[in-house]
């Protein structure tokens, strides 16, 4: 597949999952460390692949709800995604589960789902992950 680039996001690392993320533009500059959890030091004030995934992922996801809310004509407002993006074995190699909690305010729970579903047929990084990792989704319209 190839796609018309509109834009492209440019970003260097080096040292791996304990080195340095920056950006091109170096509004992004970020020390990287490995979890605890796996076996790293956990560094204070670092991040890692998996958060970063998680804050990528969360905001492509509410940009394709709210955009296809707008083309249903279904107003919405105050969305929020959160990501919990998980690091893990499987089988003999490592891989990653996305839980995606979605919040809707003052929306009914079946326009609400259905919004999500569309949403996942739309966003990118959604396109990219499917048939690869293991997504789910919980719904909700809490105001």
């Amino acid at each position: 597949m190839s796609i018309e680039r509109l834009y492209t996001a440019k970003a260097k690392t080096s040292g791996g999952r304990d080195g340095r993320a920056v950006s091109s533009d170096n509004v992004i500059d970020l020390p990287l460390s490995t979890p605890k959890e796996m076996g790293g030091p956990g560094k204070a004030e670092s991040t890692n692949p998996e958060q970063l995934f998680a804050a990528g992922y969360s905001a492509c996801f509410d940009g394709a709800l709210n955009l296809v809310a707008r083309l249903s004509k279904t107003p919405i407002t105050d969305s929020t995604v959160e990501a919990d993006v998980s690091f893990g074995k499987d089988g003999e190699h490592y891989g990653i589960e996305v839980d995606l909690r979605v919040n809707i305010p003052n929306l009914d729970q079946q326009q609400a789902e259905e919004l999500v579903a569309k949403a996942h047929q739309v966003c990118p990084y959604s396109r990219a992950t499917r048939g690869n990792i293991e997504v789910n989704f919980s719904t909700t319209t809490n105001a």
